[in-house]
């Protein structure tokens, strides 16, 4: 009766005379189980929860709660088992939630780190927007990365992994000079080391040395010949072209690029940039619609939108896009200073690859 009219308070007391007189009663020990956790009473409820599972192994909810109050016991060898055996089976995303978030926990305790990033996967597909699961998702990502690039540098210290691996460091933090020179080291080693000279080529593009373009665009060049259907490279050479004010090999680049794959943003926006450039705005506005679309991140797209809407008389269009432009502005100005605070705490830590 209690339970019925949501008295906790109440029912609990009840249920444990209930038990207490008839220890094999499935739903009394489940339902004192449940009660029992979520008033925060752990031990207690693992002790009711774990009873009637013992009754009644297929109860799949309860054996759900017994390893969340497992793990919040510090049981985490019995958690481990009881959260894997529930988890796929479970229903209610909710408490699916809660019971993948405690096996992450588990998992990275017993330092199990690539199962705890599958489980996590797993919780991204159903709810990409969780902020608890964006944060817990970083963390993890970024000790995956810190333990990699540890067990890197114990076995190959010099090798051109290592070189590229702390080419990519270096990279991120805008440390691009060093970079450079790190994928040099490491290209030097192995010539062949998948994806090092894309991204050496990828600085070399964006310097502001002559010299270095020039080598970028031997390198892209160089990757076209040994493989005509290298994408990425036909799109560098069409931004490289592009920055030059060379419409027509920038379209040229770009147009094979699409054909190779139509749903490259960079290579839709690039050639509506192209077309922009010849005049053809026309043509470029359906390009521009499908970057949005492909990628609504990107704000010049959309500022380059709202100009060309605003051309055509869709004053509404426009204003929208202007107004998407803006807030991602606004956006990227935040994430950059957090980036920049970032950067300078882990220079002050003396952190980092690059100046070992």
């Amino acid at each position: 009766m209690y339970l019925r009219e949501k008295r906790p308070d109440l029912a609990i007391p009840e249920l444990q005379d209930v038990v207490r007189l008839d220890p094999n009663n499935v739903e009394a020990q489940a339902n004192l189980g449940v009660l029992l956790f979520f008033r925060g009473q752990y031990a207690e409820a693992t002790t009711a929860l774990h009873a009637a599972l013992s009754l009644h192994p297929g109860l799949t909810r309860i054996q759900a709660l017994l390893g969340m109050s497992e793990e919040r016991t510090g049981d985490l060898a019995s958690a481990q088992k009881d959260l894997e055996a529930s988890f796929s089976g479970l229903k209610d995303p909710h408490i699916q939630m809660q019971v993948g978030l405690a096996l992450v926990h588990v998992y990275r305790v017993d330092g199990h780190l690539e199962k705890a990033a599958r489980v996590i996967s797993d919780l991204e597909e159903q709810s990409p927007e969780n902020p608890e699961l964006i944060y817990i998702a970083y963390r993890l990502y970024s000790d995956l990365a810190d333990q990699s690039m540890l067990s890197l540098s114990l076995v190959a210290p010099d090798s051109a992994q290592m070189h590229a691996l702390i080419a990519h460091v270096d990279a991120m933090q805008n440390e691009n000079e060093d970079a450079i020179a790190e994928y040099r080291k490491a290209l030097a080693i192995d010539p062949n080391l998948p994806g090092a000279d894309f991204e050496l080529a990828e600085l070399l593009r964006n310097a502001n040395d002559v010299k270095q373009q020039a080598e970028a665009a031997s390198i892209f060049k160089a990757a076209l010949k040994a493989n005509p259907y290298d994408e990425p490279s036909l799109v560098a050479l069409g931004k490289m072209a592009l920055a030059q004010g060379n419409f027509q090999q920038s379209k040229s680049y770009f147009d094979r690029a699409l054909t190779i794959d139509p749903s490259d943003s960079e290579a839709n926006f690039g050639l509506a940039k192209t077309l922009v450039g010849m005049n053809e705005s026309k043509q470029a506005l359906p390009l521009l619609e499908k970057t949005v679309q492909l990628d609504p991140t990107n704000a010049s797209a959309h500022f380059r939108l709202a100009t060309l809407y605003r051309q055509a008389g869709r004053e509404q269009d426009a204003r929208k896009q202007l107004e998407i432009f803006q807030r991602l502005r606004q956006l990227k100005n935040k994430l950059s200073a957090i980036y920049k605070k970032m950067h300078q705490q882990h220079a002050r830590s003396g952190g980092g690859m690059g100046g070992q």
